[in-house]
């Protein structure tokens, strides 16, 4: 920057702009900021994690949750923040009536009647719940799928900001030093039918969203700093005729693709590639199967994405994007059927990628050609995304059972430990702790700091 000659105070206001740019705070000043950990993808740098757990051995804390939601725990500074819903009662005359219309067909649809979207606050040292603030309400929501919860989306953090998304039921910006709801944003209305899933990501000032319903189907960006719409963009590909066929949870990945930031997003039927800044669309890879309802979030790695189809025929596909190869332009290097995952994600340790299907089966692959180097069942059935962290990998199921085993081409375990209580959350890690929610409480595990 050139400034004219005597600008001194100029010059000494610019100098500490600049200092106070490159000091502002970023969701990566966050332990752990997003769902999934620091870069979006199960992993941790953190150390020190306990190996084995029960009800009376390395808890060093236990925390009642009010409320019900999946969505896994985000940490910043002393602050563990998570989402919740407490549900009104509805009677069945008033269930019968709010389901009349329903296409799904699914008798097991939870209606309740007033809806309470809350965010709350536990202590990371002590295990106190500091703060527990209704952010919205909605009076009559759409039913959802008796897996899921009205809060299963895990919010971003970033110092003094959590944001805060409940899909078509709104998305909220808390200011997690004064507690003050900053804004609301209640205009992303799509239908869910089995409600929200899709957790958001934070780019820049953008904090960007999947809203994949039976009806719409779009990705959209809001301003961090006032919640207004940055962009909407419509997702393109040609989709099955059937509304149901149309929908997807997952939560986009965004990476480096010829230097430049890239929105991966898997949808129904297709991966999408888009500018984050402006939302346009760069290219779109049709997977060849029938897939929709998609819910594990995607991980990157070798220059390839490796995502899941979900539900029909899940499939766990290889979709190389850097321009490597006989083909230049992005396209499925190889496809993995047998005991695919429907809603865990997968992670990826070096050259292997391992995954755990919904019935409990556990997969290790090479990364590069798809090859199976083993397949083990671990037992129980799985919506939690595993966890690499301090040389092992963590495998939590809905009854409350992890797995640990040792990463590598041949199957190793180490631990098996149970809390009792199911899991339905990813869990997130810090240097000498795990932070676990279950459908009943928030826990620290680890050995007493």
């Amino acid at each position: 920057m050139k400034l004219p000659n005597g600008s001194c105070g100029l010059r000494v206001a610019c100098f500490a702009s600049m200092l106070a740019l490159l000091a502002a705070p970023t969701a990566a000043c966050a332990q752990w900021p997003q769902f999934r950990g620091p870069e979006g993808q199960g992993h941790t740098t953190a150390k020190g994690l306990p190996l084995s757990w029960s009800e009376t051995e390395n808890i060093v804390w236990k925390t009642p949750l009010v409320g019900k939601g999946w969505s896994s725990p985000v940490i910043e500074g002393n602050q563990i923040w998570m989402t919740a819903a407490i549900e009104s009662p509805v009677t069945p005359e008033e269930r019968k009536k709010r389901l009349e219309g329903n296409t799904t067909g699914d008798p097991t649809l939870v209606v309740v009647g007033q809806l309470s979207l809350r965010a709350l606050c536990v202590d990371l040292a002590s295990g106190k719940l500091l703060h527990d603030i209704e952010l919205m309400s909605e009076d009559q929501p759409d039913p959802i799928h008796s897996l899921n919860s009205f809060a299963s989306p895990t919010p971003v953090i970033e110092r003094g900001r959590l944001y805060c998304h409940f899909g078509t039921n709104g998305t909220a910006c808390l200011d997690t030093a004064t507690q003050k709801v900053l804004w609301t944003n209640r205009k992303l209305k799509i239908k869910h039918e089995n409600g929200p899933g899709s957790s958001p990501v934070l780019w820049g000032d953008l904090l960007i969203v999947h809203c994949d319903g039976s009806d719409l189907q779009y990705l959209a960006a809001l301003d961090k700093s006032t919640g207004d719409l940055a962009w909407k963009t419509e997702r393109t590909g040609k989709m099955n005729s059937n509304p149901q066929l149309k929908k997807a949870y997952g939560t986009p990945l965004i990476v480096d693709v010829a230097g430049k930031p890239t929105v991966l997003s898997p949808a129904a039927d297709w991966l999408y590639a888009y500018d984050p800044a402006s939302g346009a669309e760069q290219w779109k890879v049709p997977y060849g199967a029938l897939g929709f309802s998609i819910v594990p979030r995607p991980v990157a790695g070798h220059g390839m994405l490796f995502m899941c189809t979900s539900f029909m025929q899940s499939e766990l596909l290889a979709i190389r994007y850097d321009g490597q190869g006989e083909k230049k332009e992005p396209h499925i290097v190889w496809r993995y059927a047998k005991q695919a995952p429907q809603m865990p994600s997968p992670v990826l340790v070096g050259d292997e990628i391992y995954v755990v299907s919904d019935k409990g089966v556990a997969s290790c692959l090479d990364a590069k050609t798809g090859t199976v180097h083993w397949t083990e069942r671990l037992g129980g059935n799985f919506c939690a995304s595993p966890l690499a962290a301090d040389g092992r990998i963590y495998f939590s199921n809905r009854d409350g059972l992890t797995t640990v085993i040792e990463p590598g081409k041949t199957f190793k375990p180490l631990a098996k430990n149970d809390l009792k209580e199911g899991i339905m959350a990813s869990p997130a890690a810090i240097d000498g702790a795990l932070i676990v929610r279950t459908d009943k409480a928030l826990y620290r595990l680890g050995a007493k700091p």
